[in-house]
């Protein structure tokens, strides 16, 4: 069944539809510009607007003498450590080469009274005493990369403590700066907020209401985008909370709607059947009629039975017939569908 409303009308309400989505796009990229420049107001805070700095200053000039010596130490145990390499592969060569003349001399004299055995003998203890030292070089660099990196560790640690400090104080300002920013994005969505609900009561059915959804689409978004997301948490205390209470409030004003929209659908089917029908629309009745519904009681009907001229819930008429054809037709419809004539409701319309 048709719900009566001409082809270019529903064209028209489309494109103003569009007219709307447009609006509010327009109306939410102002809005995210604007919100996005809401942190701008306040200054970036860092650590070291809240560290002691007359202490600080020190420990990390400490620490960067620290690096700078530490950087030279593993420079000079590089080259320790390759002296001391140089010194082993010597001592091991030299090692080999006597034991290897000690293998093949053919000589019966004691070592005490052979010239080149006390020679090679002496050699061999240099050599020695050269790995000695650069072991001993390479340990005395160890000693004090160690004694550097403790005194580092020690500074770190001190400053660590006052970055902490420090860092106590710059959450708490933080989160101070977060509700500014809120109450800032809060002072800007609730008026709009309040002001959709104000157009959506009082204007969303006038003559300019493609703007007035608009409003609303835009409305909506600035306060579940761009101020819900950025309540302060609090551990998520906060948001539930406020998620419970807004849930109460909305429930209970749907509450209160539902059931004066009840207590409105009585006293309405407790009226004459006239009166009824004059409080409906022409549009009402057919778009309800299309949705197979009562216009009157918006109760489920079999609209196909075609015993079923009335509702069986509020009684209102469904169906009649033609004055001159005596068609069945819809008896909201203004004009039979199977001779034209008027229906007694618009002739009488027409007289009035």
């Amino acid at each position: 069944m048709s719900k009566g409303i001409r082809l270019s009308e529903k064209w028209f309400r489309r494109g103003l539809w569009l007219v709307a989505v447009v609006f509010a796009g327009f109306l939410i990229g102002l809005g995210g510009l604007i919100v996005s420049d809401l942190p701008r107001v306040e200054e970036r805070l860092q650590t070291d607007d809240y560290i002691d700095k007359a202490a600080a200053a020190p420990l990390r000039a400490q620490l960067d003498a620290f690096e700078n010596q530490q950087r030279e130490l593993s420079e000079q145990r590089e080259r320790a450590q390759l002296a001391l390499t140089t010194a082993r592969n010597d001592v091991r060569e030299t090692q080999d080469t006597f034991a290897n003349w000690l293998a093949t001399r053919g000589t019966t004299q004691k070592s005490d009274q052979d010239p080149e055995v006390i020679a090679r003998t002496k050699a061999l203890d240099g050599l020695k005493a050269k790995e000695r030292e650069a072991q001993r070089v390479l340990e005395g660099i160890d000693a004090q990369l160690l004694g550097l990196t403790q005194q580092r560790s020690a500074v770190q640690r001190t400053l660590a403590d006052l970055e902490y400090s420090a860092n106590t104080l710059l959450a708490a300002e933080r989160r101070k700066q977060e509700l500014r920013v809120f109450a800032y994005r809060l002072a800007l969505t609730l008026p709009l907020l309040l002001i959709a609900g104000w157009l959506f009561v009082k204007k969303r059915k006038g003559q300019y209401w493609p703007f007035v959804w608009g409003f609303i689409f835009f409305a909506l978004f600035a306060f579940f985008v761009e101020l819900v997301p950025y309540l302060p948490s609090y551990g998520g205390y906060v948001r539930y909370i406020v998620g419970i209470a807004l849930t109460l409030i909305i429930g209970h004003y749907a509450i209160r709607a539902m059931q004066r929209y009840l207590e409105r659908q009585k006293l309405a089917e407790a009226q004459p059947e006239v009166q009824r029908r004059e409080s409906l629309s022409y549009d009402l009745a057919m778009a309800r009629l299309a949705k197979k519904v009562c216009p009157g009681c918006e109760r489920p009907v079999d609209l196909a039975n075609p015993e079923n001229n009335h509702c069986p819930h509020c009684g209102i008429g469904l169906f009649d017939r033609c004055g001159k054809c005596n068609t069945r037709k819809n008896a909201f419809a203004r004009y039979c569908h199977a001779c034209g004539e008027p229906a007694a409701h618009q002739v009488a319309a027409e007289s009035a």
